[in-house]
């Protein structure tokens, strides 16, 4: 057997593992291009305009959680801190707070809610998914007792509300601002994961945390940090969804971190930690929005939806354990 042989089955493994989330999207495009109900409504510039402005919200979430994963821990609290972030921001606006002022107060919140699990976690030394489901109850009961169980609502002058507005509803162009204000985070997001030295803790971390250690790493201090960046994305998330709705609602995105981390394992990152990116994270947010939209446009029943998008994760969560046995 020649030396190429040996050397092609890792290159197209690592193919596939970086090219596994644009071939999903694909696949997922092809199907809808064979339905003549789909079609005509799919594939158009409207739609597509539709599609991004709904991915925007995963999208943010799962830049944050790709941090998370990839330093090998889990955060379930998402949802719940959109939601919290959200009340915050209205509550702010209402009072006469200007809105460059609440939009970071909302981004300040969730990376406080993150520093908070970090900080725990890192401490205590607990498992992550413990704490984090924890904080998912003590926050989202914080909405609902700073907003008095129900929604706060935006003033209707507010530039906060034109954030994930389409000012040309029957085409693609101009897109929403959060849309080009997603793309420019994940730009950024990936440049500190792929060329900052706190992207290499990060991986190293995931990889193989007692080595890490032995290596200098300060990994209480890494954690601290890597869940409060995260979570300053999941409060920009929360922004995105207060312009969105217009409001500040503590009953909102309930179950979003599971569509965030379905979008983070469909992206190619493995629950186990050490691997994953910004680009495949972003794609399978993307996978997920044209799923959905796709099943609307046929007509298909919410919990069709739903169990499609958990075969999907199933899925995704097998090829990682498998991708895992072949690397052992």
């Amino acid at each position: 057997m020649s030396k190429q042989s040996k050397l092609s089955p890792p290159a197209w493994r690592k193919f596939f593992q970086s090219a596994g989330p644009l071939l999903g999207l694909f696949f997922v495009l092809g199907l809808l291009a064979l339905s003549d109900e789909a079609r005509p409504t799919v594939f158009t510039g409207r739609n597509a305009a539709i599609v991004l402005t709904q991915t925007v919200i995963v999208a943010l979430g799962a830049l944050g959680m790709t941090l998370i994963i990839v330093g090998g821990g889990i955060d379930l609290s998402v949802g719940a801190a959109v939601a919290f972030s959200s009340v915050v921001g209205a509550k702010l606006l209402v009072a006469g707070t200007s809105s460059w002022v609440a939009a970071v107060a909302v981004v300040a919140t969730g990376a406080v809610i993150g520093a908070l699990n970090g900080s725990l976690i890192a401490g205590l030394r607990l498992p992550p998914f413990i704490i984090t489901l924890g904080m998912m109850g003590v926050v989202r009961g914080g909405a609902k007792w700073i907003s008095g169980k129900q929604a706060v609502y935006n003033p209707e002058n507010t530039g906060l509300n034109t954030l994930m507005d389409r000012t040309n509803p029957s085409g693609f162009l101009p897109l929403p601002p959060g849309v080009w204000m997603t793309l420019g985070l994940a730009m950024v997001a990936s440049l500190v994961m792929r060329r900052s030295v706190f992207g290499r803790h990060v991986y190293a971390i995931g990889s193989n945390e007692a080595a890490a250690r032995l290596c200098g790493i300060r990994v209480p201090q890494v954690k601290l940090l890597l869940y409060a960046v995260a979570g300053a994305f999941f409060g920009m998330a929360g922004l995105m969804q207060q312009s969105r709705l217009t409001q500040g609602d503590p009953t909102v995105a309930v179950g979003l971190e599971l569509d965030i981390i379905a979008a983070v394992v469909i992206g190619g990152a493995s629950l186990n930690g050490g691997i994953g990116g910004i680009g495949g994270s972003l794609l399978g947010a993307l996978l997920m929005a044209v799923l959905r939209n796709g099943t609307n446009q046929l007509g298909w029943d919410s919990y069709v939806q739903e169990i499609i998008i958990g075969m999907v994760i199933v899925m995704a969560v097998w090829l990682d354990k498998w991708r895992q046995n072949k690397a052992a």
